[in-house]
């Protein structure tokens, strides 16, 4: 059924024993397979917290960096009519692949079916494959990479389009005549405030782009994880091109998406090994202070001295 997911998640398990330090050879000698999953799972919602600071620490720690890209964000809304203008006429009218059309159960649910699940069954195949590998690497990878879609979904879906209520493109802004219920070709178009929708599409639901956002967050996870740039923006450009069309946004949208997203992946793997560091250096600590010092009394004899010496070991 997924042969693009499961070669992805192949892809991943290989490389997550091909690149294991000698901490994670090590924990998976001393923990069984239930003892690893149950600390990946706790360590990820503990977590939780130390990611949206890592987030805000992204945009506060450099405030020139931040006033840089809203500039620039301001610059392409300003241009938005002809950028957008030219990706559908020259990309979107040249861009007609399509990957095969999965459900899971039938299911209407956004990241059951079509595209979305392409994301969604790689992780699932990445977590299921290590999990039965014993593999903490790939664990932490997997439920990183869940918790960085959820986050985009609640940041972009929920909090972001309800708050900027930016109106979709019209499919054809070269096109004057076309009328395109519910869209619009003022680039402006901010503040059509509508109640929060979980759902797709929709009124005021442009800006900013949820695929961009999750699927970012999804490679950037994966690319600091596993240290390749290549598969995950690869895998990602691949699926998110497929039925492009059907997106219906403006480039800043997926601009925007694509760098909050980005931000979102890079904070949750950060913090992870924030966490995972601070909790090596406790267990470091108290393992150091378990040790016993073994103490040694030598005498010692010369010509010039007669005396004792102290050695301890620790």
């Amino acid at each position: 059924m997924k042969k693009i997911p499961t070669l992805l998640a192949l892809f991943f398990c290989l490389q997550s024993f091909a690149q294991q330090d000698s901490q994670y050879l090590q924990n998976s000698k001393k923990a069984n397979r239930f003892q690893v999953a149950t600390q990946v799972i706790k360590n990820n919602i503990l977590t939780i917290p130390g990611d949206f600071k890592e987030m805000g620490k992204a945009f506060s720690d450099n405030w020139k960096r931040t006033a840089t890209y809203a500039g620039g964000m301001l610059g392409l809304i300003a241009v938005d009519k002809y950028t957008t203008q030219f990706m559908q006429d020259h990309i979107e009218a040249n861009v007609v692949y399509r990957l095969p059309n999965y459900k899971i159960f039938n299911s209407d649910f956004q990241w059951f079916n079509g595209e979305d699940l392409y994301i969604t069954a790689s992780i699932a195949s990445l977590y299921a494959g290590s999990l039965i590998l014993n593999s903490e690497k790939g664990q932490i990878a997997a439920t990183n990479a869940f918790k960085s879609l959820g986050y985009s979904f609640v940041i972009s879906q929920l909090l972001l389009k309800s708050v900027f209520a930016r109106e979709r493109p019209q499919a054809k802004l070269s096109d004057r005549n076309f009328e395109s219920n519910g869209k619009t070709r003022n680039n402006w178009d901010f503040g059509n405030f509508r109640p929060i929708s979980a759902g797709p599409g929709g009124p005021g639901t442009a800006f900013p782009s949820l695929h961009a956002t999750a699927f970012f967050a999804f490679a950037k996870v994966m690319q600091m994880e596993f240290d390749n740039y290549w598969i995950p923006y690869t895998f990602i450009t691949a699926v998110f091109m497929s039925k492009f069309e059907g997106h219906q946004h403006w480039v800043s949208d997926m601009v925007f998406g694509g760098i909050l997203g980005t931000v979102i992946g890079r904070s949750v793997v950060i913090n992870s090994r924030k966490h995972r560091a601070k909790k090596q250096n406790q267990l470091d600590q108290f393992a150091f202070k378990k040790r016993k010092i073994q103490k040694r009394v030598i005498p010692q004899l010369s010509q010039s001295m007669v005396g004792l010496q102290l050695i301890g070991n620790f």
